[in-house]
């Protein structure tokens, strides 16, 4: 796993690859088990590969998302918020672990938040992904993860980048 995490870097630029089939059962199964608050599942996922939508996704918001155009891939992370009141760490989980099953399959993927962020100036970047993806109202779609075979080389951060005074023993100290 830390192998992974060593190797895993955020990929804008995508071969127009389609992601296999079995690939893309691993990827569900492991957005399925990944743990949740009291295990009380309030996530939905979606996958996209039709490209009108990823083109439609990369748009959802002005900034960060145009890399769905070239992406086969679009996992939408929804979930609701009436479910759980910690909808967003489960989602953020749900997507941490999917990015690094990808990476372990031979994929690539990069995150984007869609939370707080604005479609335009009439409605958010969630609720234009929400209703691309067809989910009922309710639902938050806080990211979206475009998920893809490379077409850019990124090697993982270099040891010497990690900023090791983020790490404390016992206290935080100065």
């Amino acid at each position: 796993m830390l192998e992974l995490l060593r190797q895993r870097r955020s990929v804008r630029v995508f071969k127009p690859h389609q992601v296999e089939a079995e690939k893309m059962k691993l990827l569900a199964e492991a957005l399925l088990r990944a743990p949740t608050s009291r295990n009380l599942q309030p996530c939905t996922f979606v996958m996209i590969q039709e490209r009108q939508i990823l083109d439609q996704l990369a748009n959802a918001k002005p900034h960060g998302t145009t890399f769905f155009s070239s992406a086969p891939l679009a996992v939408v992370i929804a979930a609701d918020p009436a479910i759980s009141d910690v909808w967003i760490e489960d989602t953020a989980v749900a997507a941490t672990v999917m990015q690094l099953v990808a990476e372990g399959l031979g994929l690539k993927s990069c995150w984007a938040q869609l939370r707080s962020r604005q479609h335009n100036d009439l409605i958010s970047a969630s609720e234009y992904v929400r209703s691309l993806a067809a989910l009922p109202e309710g639902m938050e779609v806080p990211m979206v993860i475009a998920v893809g075979y490379a077409d850019e080389k990124k090697t993982g951060h270099p040891a010497s980048s990690l900023r090791t005074e983020k790490i404390h023993q016992e206290r935080f100290t100065i």
